[in-house]
């Protein structure tokens, strides 16, 4: 018998890559950070940076969607400042934000002020349930302000009514419109307000305000001396981002004039000025005007970041 014997050979190894080299290391290193982040950036250029530069190129043309786009300069920019439409969009635009940030900051400021020194037994219930005006539709919110507010059937009226004050038009006046759009603003974000103040001045040590009060400190010179103090960066914040949603307020006039939204009512009572630039873009379809119009909101904007910056440097020098 022949005996067959089988030499087994080792199949050959993998070959490894060589090592990278320092450098290569190095260069990786560096240009991984920027990987991680270029998502974001190119998501904004597309979606954020592009729309804003075009707005900026097409307030410049006479520009139709279906027809010729003319070079026109700054024309649209002098039409617009002639328009007597958007002088009363603007003064409306800053009427209702005046109307709604003022008592909405003050009332989130008070409030939270009180929740911080109160012994509540539902805090965390009280924390859920100021956010509930935050969460809700618009268009829910809209509904039923505009049966409180109805000349003929709401609830103002009617206890308006028993003082013996005759029924008030919220929608067709003008400053009725503006305090029914400016109490929905108020009722939506104070809750939102709120707990950032009152988180903030959980922050603040207990103790701070406890030697004010042995050292006579009133409630209200604690609330003045310690309190306001402690919340100046977060209620700058709040001014601020208040200050620009109140400039781009679109959904509630937009809903309460239901017969002529874009007008916001028959002699444009509370027409926005980004109601404005709807109508002039998609209503109309000049949208080199509705560009221009977006530039002059966007100035406005700058012009509160601006401020925004100055106080927050003022504050940083105080300290």
């Amino acid at each position: 018998m022949t005996t067959v014997t089988a030499t087994l050979t080792p199949a050959p190894s993998a070959a490894l890559p060589p090592p990278a080299s320092p450098g290569a290391r190095g260069l990786r290193e560096r240009l991984a950070p920027y990987a991680y982040i270029a998502p974001f950036f190119v998501i904004f250029g597309v979606f954020g940076l592009f729309p804003f530069a075009f707005t900026f190129y097409v307030a410049l043309f006479d520009w139709n969607p279906i027809g010729d786009q003319v070079f026109i300069g700054v024309d649209n920019f002098t039409r617009m400042f002639a328009d007597p439409r958007f002088w009363n969009a603007a003064g409306n635009t800053v009427s209702i934000w005046a109307l709604s940030t003022v008592p909405q900051l003050l009332l989130a400021l008070v409030l939270a002020h009180v929740v911080n020194h109160a012994r509540l037994r539902f805090a965390l219930f009280f924390r859920m349930a100021v956010l509930v005006p935050y969460v809700t539709s618009v268009a829910a919110t809209a509904i039923v302000f505009a049966q409180l507010f109805d000349r003929d059937y709401g609830l103002l009226n009617w206890l308006l009514g028993l003082v013996g004050v005759e029924p008030v038009d919220f929608v067709q006046s003008t400053w009725g419109s503006h305090v029914l759009i400016a109490t929905m603003v108020t009722w939506r974000w104070f809750g939102y307000t709120t707990l950032l103040y009152l988180a903030s001045l959980q922050a603040v040590p207990r103790a701070v305000f406890e030697a004010a009060a042995i050292d006579g400190a009133g409630p209200w010179q604690r609330f003045r001396h310690i309190t306001v103090p402690s919340l100046r960066p977060v209620i700058i914040f709040t001014v601020v981002t208040s200050t620009i949603g109140g400039l781009q307020i679109f959904t509630e006039p937009l809903l309460i004039a239901s017969g002529a939204p874009l007008t916001c009512g028959a002699v444009r009572q509370c027409q926005t000025l980004t109601l404005f630039l709807y109508e002039q873009g998609f209503g109309q379809f000049e949208f080199g005007y509705g560009s221009a119009i977006g530039v002059a909101l966007f100035a406005m904007v700058v012009v509160i970041a601006a401020v925004n910056y100055l106080l927050a440097g003022r504050i940083k020098a105080d300290r």
